[in-house]
């Protein structure tokens, strides 16, 4: 057994993602904003550098594997938030965190989003992929809330598979899910949202499968990713959507 950090760990499908590697016998700390084992704030350069120390001290130095669920949700008014959260908030603090993961040969699982896929602005996610901070957030001030959430996804997702090798040859195996719609707080709060409420609703009423993700469908599929029995699973994207992504995309891969 093992120990592992979640981010965003201390609510949602990061709480969920807690509970069941604990189930599992592992011994796990959640680092969130508050009420959490790892008090962090991952939306500055300087609260990730210090989130990753704070990391390495918690565990000793052994870490079986890392959980990226922090993120923002596209109903907020902070645009820039939500890049510096969703984005930065992950690619930076793996970065930081790999001489660690790689001694340790760990696992890493990014939560990325089934609206990694949906359209945003490409000059987005090519500034993101480039680490431009400053041109990235001044890009998102002039986007709607769900192409920067969408943009952030699909960069976080395409940082994954562009160091997957890298990662790979150094003992890192890192994967991703996408999680379709989750009844989480988050999602709850941009339910009731004025602007975003009734479309999400219609957008409930499509999923496949006919019902909304729970955070613990989430916490199912990370399990197994996480575990040996995925030993040979390395740069995926599994969508956890109740079939979404296949009824919006039938012929993409």
């Amino acid at each position: 057994m093992g120990t592992f950090v979640i981010t965003g760990g201390a609510s949602g499908i990061g709480k969920a993602i807690a509970d069941k590697l604990r189930d599992d016998g592992h011994n796990c700390l959640s680092l969130d904003l508050q009420t959490a084992d790892i008090v962090a704030d991952l939306s500055s350069p300087a609260g990730r550098q210090q989130a990753a120390k704070d990391i390495e001290a918690a565990t000793a130095g052994e870490l079986s594997g890392l959980v990226t669920s922090a993120g923002v949700g596209s109903h907020l008014p902070d645009m820039g938030l939500i890049t510096e959260v969703n984005y930065f908030g992950t690619v930076e603090l793996v970065e930081a965190l790999r001489p660690l993961l790689a001694r340790n040969r760990a696992s890493v699982l990014l939560v990325s989003s089934n609206s990694a896929p949906m359209p945003t602005n490409d000059d987005f996610v090519d500034r993101l992929l480039d680490g431009d901070r400053e041109a990235a957030r001044a890009l998102a001030e002039s986007m709607h809330g769900q192409q920067v959430y969408s943009g952030t996804k699909q960069a976080v997702t395409r940082w994954m598979r562009r160091h997957t090798v890298a990662c790979a040859e150094a003992g890192i195996r890192i994967n991703a899910i996408g999680p379709g719609y989750t009844r989480t707080p988050l999602s709850l709060a941009a339910e009731d949202h004025p602007q975003y409420g009734e479309a999400i609703k219609q957008f409930i009423a499509t999923i496949p499968i006919g019902r909304p993700g729970q955070p613990e469908d989430m916490a199912e599929a990370a399990s197994f990713l996480l575990s040996e029995r995925a030993s040979f699973i390395c740069g995926a994207m599994l969508y956890v959507d109740g079939g979404h992504d296949a009824m919006m995309r039938p012929d993409a891969l």
